[in-house]
């Protein structure tokens, strides 16, 4: 008798950079475990990102934008709408081409923020399970306010969140302490991407169980919840999946030079500022950044996108010489593990927050808006891996260069930096821990995978 095939499963991510590759590396830990993995992505997208060859296979669908994406929709309304529509039908047809050509999948993953794939799913009989790239405890509020089981706090008063400290208004989701009226199309997205939980199998979490313990067992009493992550390269962990060194997808080139430019830095000297590849500042809060890290004292590194660059005072990098770098990308993961690195200044974006705790950096959050003041929160006050230099201000907040250089201080030199850097260190052994034989995640996986093969073994019975 033939051996049973392995499980085929489909993954589908939100179809921007930030959701692709937790996504894809969480194919990829998959794929090492036996199943095969198919990531399916827009047109656009698929022509143009740069892609490293993995053992996870590549397949497109359209989201009625093929030529430009998300930027040549005339409003975001307009985007979410077609992807919705014209992504259900062409990815019903991949799927279905599938099964004629006697491939079926056995099972999808889909992204929260793609909920329209689970209808997908249910109407053609395949078994789907949701992956939130966020953190548990931002997805638990959007979930718990969607179904009013959580008031949003006035100005000034604080609420208690299952499995978390007491929350103010402003260190909720930006989307949430705001009513909806900032960005209301992805307020009412982020609010209602577990509207269809209960046609999932299971949720997924790029997190980790001894992160989020508490608000993790409150999830668990609505869903079948389990943490996966952390869904970084594993040359950067535990070294489990050969040549797993860098993300696959990347929308701009990086400037591997920065990592050079560490060499020569003593270590834990320099300060590293990214607030990824879709936040920006003003010109008035660059320039007080700008001053702030000069002031400051310390060499830093700063991710600068060419677009933004502009916006730098008169004269700034001039001042500062060799002491500071300004470089438009750079790959993140090799300066977060770059010893001459002893601080991360952040808009705590989770993939970013994820990779600072894996890597053992201390951080100064500056958190814009999304889940990020939820995040910061959990990194100053529960995790105890830095210091926010503002609580859930966001984009609303002119932050001073005075408080900026006060906060690198406090994250880079005395009694309180030693204590972040110390507990840092300790998280990044738990990371390592929680993906090893027996951790955490490895456990998690494990099930997930023998969930799988259940399936397998019922369809070609």
């Amino acid at each position: 008798m033939a051996p049973m095939p392995p499980p085929h499963v489909l993954i589908l991510p939100y179809p921007s950079q930030g959701h692709i590759n937790p996504m894809l590396q969480f194919a990829k830990r998959l794929v090492s475990r036996g199943p095969k993995a198919t990531l399916v992505t827009t047109h656009f997208i698929i022509s143009s990102v740069q892609t490293k060859a993995s053992a996870v296979a590549f397949a497109s669908i359209s989201d009625g934008y093929d030529e430009g994406g998300v930027l040549s929709a005339d409003s975001l309304d307009e985007y979410f709408r077609n992807l919705a529509e014209v992504g259900s039908r062409t990815l019903a047809e991949f799927i279905e081409a599938q099964r004629a050509g006697g491939e079926p999948f056995t099972c999808m993953v889909y992204d929260t923020y793609a909920p329209w794939a689970c209808e997908v799913a249910a109407r053609l009989g395949l078994p789907a399970v949701a992956f939130s790239t966020q953190s548990c405890a931002a997805s638990a509020i959007y979930y718990y306010v969607n179904r009013a089981l959580l008031p949003v706090p006035g100005d000034g008063s604080h609420v208690s969140v299952d499995g978390l400290p007491p929350m103010s208004r402003s260190e909720f989701p930006s989307f949430v302490a705001r009513d909806g009226v900032y960005y209301p199309t992805l307020t009412d997205l982020s609010l209602g991407q577990f509207n269809h939980l209960e046609k999932a199998d299971w949720v997924l979490f790029n997190s980790i169980e001894e992160l989020e313990s508490e608000v993790l067992a409150g999830l668990k009493a609505y869903r079948n919840a389990r943490t996966i992550g952390p869904t970084v390269p594993s040359m950067f962990i535990d070294r489990s999946i050969d040549g797993d060194d860098c993300y696959s997808v990347n929308l701009l080139q990086a400037d591997d030079a920065c990592v050079q430019w560490l060499d020569d830095k003593p270590p834990a000297s320099v300060v590293y500022v990214s607030f990824g590849s879709f936040a920006t500042l003003n010109s008035e809060q660059t320039a007080e950044l700008a001053y702030g890290l000069r002031d400051a004292g310390h060499a830093f590194l700063w991710v600068l996108r060419a677009s933004e660059q502009g916006k730098l005072p008169a004269g700034f990098l001039e001042e500062v010489g060799e002491r500071g770098r300004v470089v438009g990308w750079c790959p993140q993961l090799k300066v977060l593990a770059h010893g001459a690195v002893g601080c991360f200044v952040s808009h705590c974006g989770w993939n970013s927050t994820l990779e600072a705790l894996s890597l053992g950096v201390p951080m100064v959050a500056v958190p814009q808006w999304t889940d990020q003041p939820t995040n910061a929160k959990m990194v100053e006050e529960v995790w105890g891996v830095g210091v926010r230099a503002t609580h859930g201000g966001g984009e609303q907040v002119l932050l001073s260069r005075a408080e900026i250089c006060g906060c690198v201080s406090q994250v880079m030199i005395g009694k309180r930096a030693q204590e972040m850097r110390s507990n840092a260190v300790k998280w990044k052994e738990t990371v390592r821990g929680a993906l090893g034989g027996g951790g955490s995640s490895d456990r998690n996986m494990v099930e997930f995978v023998e969930f799988l093969n259940s399936i397998k073994a019922k369809t070609t019975a």
